[in-house]
């Protein structure tokens, strides 16, 4: 059997790019809400010979994800993971980006920790927001709860991020949840090498993607910090978690890896109208 890899958020994107690039070797299994909107991706990688299926999967609902989990093992053994679902401050609401960013992180590690073989990789995808959000903001205490008590943990991040004023609430639940997946990985590195398998998140700047679409307007203002002024096309990000999933990084984990044409390291400030 072939060994599998899982994309969530894969019909579209850098998730539909990685399935194009991990499906030379692997059997490739994406997920959405809706199956139906994972069509058009399956039947463009199956007319290229990729032996790809979807399902459908909420991954802010365990039961969801252990659904999707138990597929996949029956496909063959599951060897990589790359977890790029996600909603943006223009998807939804505060309360839906902190149960979809952060607590579908927390299911989908806890779900295949029980599943990913020896030598396996969990790539969960995080982005620049987690490094620009104002750390100030950021209830870090409040993560530990995540490990034993994800309802709890919920609770709390919630209430601290209702203190905002309503219209900022989606962009702070978003710069918390990002930052938050990088510490969950983290975290879960020496959990994970118990299993001789590996955790670690990829933080993506602007990219040409739908989702990066809906903000392009707000992202623009921002590519002229960047030390390479454009977005990142999504075969750059692909190759990325190709490499980070494979055996050739076998000793890359519990690392956050920061792709973003060198947005954030050129210190912008975007509390600032001039962004310095």
């Amino acid at each position: 059997m072939k060994k599998v890899c899982v994309i969530t958020g894969g019909g579209s994107g850098m998730g539909l790019a990685t399935a194009r690039l991990m499906g030379k070797d692997h059997t490739i299994i994406i997920c959405g809400r809706s199956v139906n909107k994972l069509e058009n991706a399956v039947n463009d990688l199956r007319n290229e010979g990729i032996d790809i299926y979807a399902v459908a999967c909420d991954v802010s609902d365990s039961i969801s994800v252990e659904k999707l989990a138990a597929y996949a093992k029956e496909k063959g053994p599951v060897v990589a993971v790359i977890h790029a679902a996600g909603m943006s401050p223009h998807m939804g609401s505060a309360k839906q980006i902190m149960e979809v960013n952060a607590l579908g992180t927390i299911h989908i590690n806890n779900t295949f920790y029980k599943v990913i073989e020896k030598g396996g990789c969990i790539i969960d995808v995080s982005s620049m927001s987690a490094y620009l959000t104002p750390k100030i903001i950021m209830p870090v205490g409040l993560y530990k709860l995540s490990v034993n008590d994800p309802e709890l943990f919920m609770k709390k991040i919630m209430k601290r991020v209702n203190l905002f004023p309503k219209k900022v609430r989606a962009g702070v639940a978003y710069g918390i949840s990002k930052h938050f997946v990088i510490w969950f990985a983290k975290q879960d590195a020496a959990r994970f090498g118990n299993k001789d398998a590996r955790v670690l998140s990829v933080s993506p700047g602007n990219f040409e993607t739908p989702m990066g679409e809906l903000e392009k307007e707000e992202a623009d203002a921002y590519t002229k910090y960047c030390a390479i002024k454009r977005f990142g096309h999504v075969e750059e990000i692909a190759s990325l978690f190709a490499y980070c999933a494979s055996g050739s990084a076998g000793y890359l984990t519990g690392v956050d890896i920061l792709c973003d044409g060198g947005l954030v390291a050129s210190g912008v400030n975007p509390l600032k109208k001039n962004g310095r």
